[in-house]
């Protein structure tokens, strides 16, 4: 499998959860507490975005580690090393018509598609009460948990993938992947800070192609778990 290992693997599955709108529907939560507490302190927010961002991305290499620990020790056995890659290409279909079936027929909540809505009020409250870039970093570690049910999948067929390697091999290529995850999270602080753009712009753009991010992301799930059955990957 470390023969078979790629870049453009692990960026496609960086890139299905970059484009997750979990992930920006979160981080616009955020940004709103931020400018609603003190409306005029641009830095403040760039500040908070940044440090929300910083700890979404720590929390998530060490949930990656893991995930990769979990997958070398489960490869120990030997008849499932044999199929855990064509395990990971069917999870990988599943999820992209998870996610395709959410463009043509939307219901918030989807399973393994976005954050159950149960969880959202919980959610709300935990983020309304951010006031600082203190505050942002310390909720931001809380948050990654709500995260996770619409995040995990590609990052467990990434964890998969990288499991053929040593521990401390995979750690540049979880720096890269989810260098890509929270890319949109720091483009947006960026935009909002600068003036460019109102969070409640960005809040609107979500929400008005949210059915068109589950079709480019299941699109591409799709695809690479048909290329990674068939063994063109």
């Amino acid at each position: 499998m470390i023969e078979d290992l790629s870049m453009a693997k692990i960026i496609s599955l960086a890139a299905v959860d970059a484009v997750n709108p979990c992930a920006l529907a979160v981080l616009t939560l955020m940004l709103i507490a931020i400018l609603t507490y003190n409306p005029k302190d641009k830095r403040n927010v760039l500040l908070a975005g940044l440090a929300f961002t910083t700890s979404v991305y720590v929390l998530y290499m060490f949930y990656g580690l893991v995930i990769i620990r979990f997958f070398q020790l489960v490869q120990m056995l030997t008849s499932v090393r044999i199929w855990l890659y064509k395990i990971l290409g069917l999870i990988a279909i599943i999820l992209g018509i998870l996610n395709v079936k959410d463009f043509f027929k939307y219901k918030p909540g989807g399973l393994m598609t976005e954050m159950p809505l149960s969880w959202r009020p919980k959610l709300k409250k935990l983020i309304g009460g951010i006031t600082s870039p203190k505050g942002a970093f310390t909720v931001g570690a809380f948050v990654t948990i709500f995260l996770l049910p619409c995040t995990i999948g590609p990052y467990v067929i990434a964890g998969g993938i990288l499991s053929a390697m040593d521990l401390l091999k995979t750690i540049p290529w979880l720096l890269i992947y989810n260098l890509i995850f929270v890319s949109p999270m720091i483009v947006i602080t960026l935009l909002v800070y600068a003036g460019i753009a109102r969070v409640e712009d960005v809040n609107g753009w979500k929400d008005k192609n949210i059915k068109y991010l589950h079709l480019t992301a299941g699109t591409i799930m799709f695809c690479l778990g048909v290329a990674m059955i068939g063994g063109w990957v």
